[in-house]
């Protein structure tokens, strides 16, 4: 908060500030103060930089999506662009996906077609939430958790896992259960770390979450965020809590899978195991309507068979983890090899992870974001989406980077805090 009012940067008006907005400029201003005020901002766009900050592609997009774009453009009825809400044929697209990859026989009444996975957030925390109820999600997160929970009127409750290694503490969340818990939220693979829970710690989550039910009387809803399920690494399976636990909604987004963010479409599937089922697919239909039509539009619904068929090079994605993490390695940096999605987690050379990473984006042009930003302070995260080309350029401005920050440290603090701006 700045000393006249102001929120991450953010002007806020004079005449009326309603409590609730305060509370979401509270809750987002890292992330809004880094986009409005980093050099990164600045300097993104000129040429010679190493782009690691988003998960955003940094090549053309796949050939396939543009097909699929283009030939579902041509109207094939008066009807093709019409108000569109989770229309039957791309919805039994997703059925044949998720029957496949989980073993669930889910039904239309089930999927439930979404703006994304943020639209999916959004709409579980509307169909779910009172005001006041609690929803339980690990830290570091995705660092827009707290704002949708916020948004449906509900209190953030935090779980912290350990790094290096970012177990999912299945006790801890347990422990965090209150006769307020209306939900948990979990994604695997993980963002920002890369952890991708195996099935026996998502059978010990699940073991734990019926304990916690018994113990305040009702069926705990858990939230698994499943963004980045095909991202995964060394042949491994990124395995649904849903094949263990039968009150799990399953969300999901194609944005992560073709590398394109901006194509919002996704989905949120409810276990046709779950408690009081009738009235939950009610539930969310008009909470997607609540939300601003949270459904998809209606060319990405016509593609979506084509879309769903597409993948970006998750090998090409793979060989720039083992690029860059022995390299990081080798020049100082401790470094967490991720097992499946789009990042990597690396400690800063200094506590101070906001000004490392503006050493880095001032004198390196080499961009990073801040672990500050998913509440992993000391630490920052890169993305594998950028170019074969930036990731060389940029492991030469992070070992020159860690060298400055290694010599000053041989004379003494005040040239450290010097070297870091």
């Amino acid at each position: 908060r700045q000393p006249d009012g102001r929120v991450g940067g953010y002007d806020a008006p004079m005449s009326h500030r309603p409590r609730r907005v305060e509370g979401f400029l509270e809750s987002v201003a890292p992330i809004l103060s880094f986009l409005s005020d980093s050099t990164y901002i600045k300097r993104r766009y000129e040429p010679g930089g190493a782009d690691f900050v988003f998960g955003n592609p940094q090549e053309m997009p796949l050939p396939g999506l543009v097909a699929a774009l283009q030939r579902h453009a041509t109207p094939a009825d008066k009807d093709w662009f019409a108000y569109k809400m989770s229309e039957p044929e791309p919805v039994k697209v997703v059925i044949g996906s998720l029957r496949e990859r989980t073993g669930i026989r889910y039904d239309a009444r089930d999927v439930h077609l979404t703006s994304g996975a943020f639209g999916a957030l959004a709409v579980a925390m509307r169909a779910l939430l009172d005001e006041g109820d609690e929803v339980i999600f690990p830290t570091p997160p995705w660092f827009f958790y707290d704002l949708l929970i916020r948004a449906a009127g509900g209190v953030p409750v935090r779980v912290p896992l350990a790094p290096p290694r970012f177990d999912l503490d299945a006790q801890a969340i347990a422990a965090a259960v209150t006769p307020r818990t209306r939900a948990v939220i979990i994604n695997s693979p993980h963002n920002p770390t890369g952890r991708v829970y195996d099935l026996p710690a998502l059978e010990a989550l699940a073991a734990a979450l019926r304990d916690a039910s018994a113990r305040i009387g009702r069926a705990i809803p858990l939230i698994s965020d499943e963004s980045y399920n095909r991202i995964v690494f060394d042949g491994r399976r990124a395995p649904s809590p849903a094949e263990v636990y039968e009150e799990t909604w399953t969300v999901y987004t194609y944005g992560k899978t073709t590398l394109a963010p901006g194509q919002r479409m996704g989905y949120l599937a409810v276990s046709p195991r779950a408690a009081d089922r009738v009235y939950l697919q009610k539930a969310i239909v008009v909470s997607q309507l609540a939300t601003g039509w949270a459904f998809p539009n209606a060319l990405l619904q016509h593609a979506i068979e084509d879309i769903e068929q597409l993948s970006i090079d998750v090998a090409a994605l793979q060989r720039r983890r083992d690029r860059l993490v022995p390299a990081l390695r080798a020049m100082g940096y401790e470094v967490v090899q991720p097992e499946g999605a789009f990042y990597v987690m690396v400690r800063a050379p200094i506590e101070d992870d906001v000004a490392f990473s503006e050493l880095l984006a001032t004198q390196e042009r080499t961009f990073v974001l801040p672990g500050t930003i998913t509440e992993t302070p000391g630490w920052f995260r890169i993305s594998l989406t950028a170019s074969d080309e930036m990731v060389e350029r940029g492991l030469g401005g992070l070992e020159r980077a860690f060298r400055t920050i290694e010599a000053a440290s041989g004379a003494g603090a005040t040239a450290v805090e010097a070297a870091a701006g």
